[in-house]
């Protein structure tokens, strides 16, 4: 007992399997990937618990093999949004009201399924629908997701337990986290499951009914997570899966007056064109909608001149290019001394040739391909500006094919300019900058770091010169939201590593820890005094 609340047992961080040659569940995943594979079905809507099918459907196709359908998928309209509305606020008052240990009890079963039955479901659907690798699937889709279930629920456990000291003098202070009254809007992106099944349940956790719309580029293991909350026992009407694109979803649930808050992760543009929605809607709502985003990066690794160089190779080379660079944590940009650019980069090049790429089902390989034809469009066109320009060189990479999957080579630019389009610009992709600078001038590149970009979600620092770790620091301080020394600038782990950032990368709301929860709980302040005045006279008003 904490103040007179119940706690759950103390949360720790999932093991990471390796799936090594020979293991069990390298030949249960196998089976499932194959499993998956040969089958191919129609993803409903689910409201209230109810399969909807519109008629309207898109397409769930494998990345590095895009002419495999693996899934048909019913998209949502203003109808199906009115049902979803109506379905959540039907499910409120039971929801809201339930002891929270019995919310936790639900997100504690869930992270028991998926660390078992549905581990191997979760993984091969991130690898053939995202094109992640096994490991990377097996830290995103199974470990990460179970922690954000198992860490949650003991930070609510936290939050409840906060409560006003106890006074002694006749009467008693408490605080009531109270859920949101209507519902809050959860939009989740394709490059992370974890994320997914994390931006509709951390509030859901906390007493509030959702409607979850997953990018149209992710709906097939979106869907695998809808069942794992069915399963585990979320009750219908609780989180709604409606699927669709965003105009014909986003609007007529901006324009709703139930808003209650909105729980982002995507691009700047979009979260910046809801904010400015809700902010001309404000009259419309019940309350002042919260809202929680996390958007771009133009994530940083700075070298200082005293850095070990394959630890610095090692973190460029995994920091740009897992997962093809689709990470918002990904490092976009690099600051190189010119006293070790030479070595750095032999060892740099050699690294990055011997990258094999190609499809997650072989395990050997560490890159897939890009999500989808727009981001293969979109990338491939900063790489050909890149070599038309006379202030850039590639010195890897810089090839692509679209003809079975879409594979972008890892590609490497080096940049005169340090205001090159390529430092600046998100990217979102396989393509890591370098700007070299002069080993004299640390503080200046520091600063060329902080002001090249409007993001601040991830950077990092490589050096083994304390003091020249603490001027990064200092100089740093405001264009990172999670900020790694001497290690590369994504991986973040729940409870260890709260991750968001601010500027124009996000609210900075850090998931995974108790400042995310707050947000989808209102305070009410409760003071019951036991013994009551009975006359308004002070003692000061007493005659002498």
């Amino acid at each position: 007992m904490r103040n007179g609340i119940a706690t759950v047992p103390a949360a720790v961080n999932e093991p990471i399997k390796d799936y090594a040659p020979g293991s069990p569940e390298r030949a249960s995943l196998k089976k499932k990937i194959q499993e998956l594979k040969e089958t191919t079905f129609e993803i409903p809507l689910i409201i209230g618990g109810k399969e909807i099918r519109t008629g309207s459907l898109g397409e769930c196709r494998i990345p590095h093999d895009h002419q495999h359908l693996l899934a048909t998928y019913n998209q949502a309209g203003e109808k199906e949004i009115e049902l979803a509305v109506a379905a959540s606020q039907k499910a409120w008052k039971d929801w809201s009201e339930m002891p929270w240990e019995d919310r936790a009890a639900i997100f504690r079963r869930m992270a028991v399924l998926l660390a078992g039955p549905y581990r191997d479901l979760l993984n091969a659907a991130t690898m053939l629908g995202q094109s992640k690798t096994v490991y990377q699937a097996e830290i995103d889709s199974a470990c990460e997701l179970i922690d954000f279930y198992n860490f949650n629920s003991d930070y609510m456990a936290q939050i409840y337990a906060d409560q006003p000291p106890h006074n002694p003098t006749g009467m008693w202070n408490q605080l009531e986290y109270r859920p949101l009254e209507g519902f809050i809007f959860a939009v989740t992106p394709f490059n992370f499951t974890s994320i997914a099944g994390n931006l509709p349940t951390s509030p859901a956790l906390m007493g509030n009914v959702v409607l979850w719309k997953p990018a149209s580029s992710a709906v097939y293991s979106a869907y695998f997570l809808m069942k794992l909350f069915q399963d585990a026992g979320i009750p219908d009407g609780v989180i709604n899966f409606i699927p669709g694109s965003g105009s014909k979803v986003g609007r007529p649930v901006l324009d709703n007056p139930l808003l209650a808050g909105i729980h982002f992760t995507g691009s700047t543009e979009v979260f910046q064109n809801m904010w400015w929605t809700i902010g001309n809607n404000i009259k419309k709502y019940g309350g002042y909608p919260r809202i929680v985003g996390e958007t771009g990066g133009k994530d940083y690794v700075v070298v200082h001149e005293s850095a070990n160089t394959d630890e610095v190779v090692t973190g460029l080379v995994r920091g740009a290019f897992e997962y093809q660079g689709q990470k918002c944590s990904a490092a976009s940009r690099a600051y190189i001394p010119d006293s070790r650019w030479s070595e750095i980069k032999e060892k740099y090049v050699a690294m990055v040739d011997s990258i094999d790429m190609g499809s997650p089902e072989d395990f050997r390989n560490f890159m897939g391909a890009v999500i989808d034809k727009d981001a293969f469009d979109s990338i491939t066109a900063y790489i050909d500006y890149a070599a038309e320009s006379a202030d850039a060189e590639i010195i890897t990479g810089g090839k692509y094919d679209e003809s079975q999957g879409y594979f972008i080579e890892p590609t490497t630019i080096v940049t005169t300019d340090p205001h090159f389009k390529t430092m600046e610009e998100e990217i979102f992709g396989p393509v890591l900058t370098i700007y070299v600078y002069k080993a004299d001038q640390f503080e200046e590149a520091l600063k060329l770091c902080d002001e090249t970009s409007p993001y601040a979600l991830t950077g990092a620092i490589f050096a083994r010169d304390r003091q020249a770790v603490i001027t990064a620091r200092k100089v740093l301080a405001h264009n990172a939201g999670n900020f790694y020394i001497n290690d590369k600038p994504t991986g973040a782990v729940v409870g260890q590593q709260p991750f968001g950032g601010g500027r124009a990368s996000g609210t900075n709301d850090k998931a995974g820890s108790p400042l995310n929860l707050l947000r989808w709980v209102s305070v009410r302040t409760v003071k019951e005094t036991f013994v009551p005045p009975t006359d308004y006279r002070y003692p000061h008003m007493d005659a002498e």
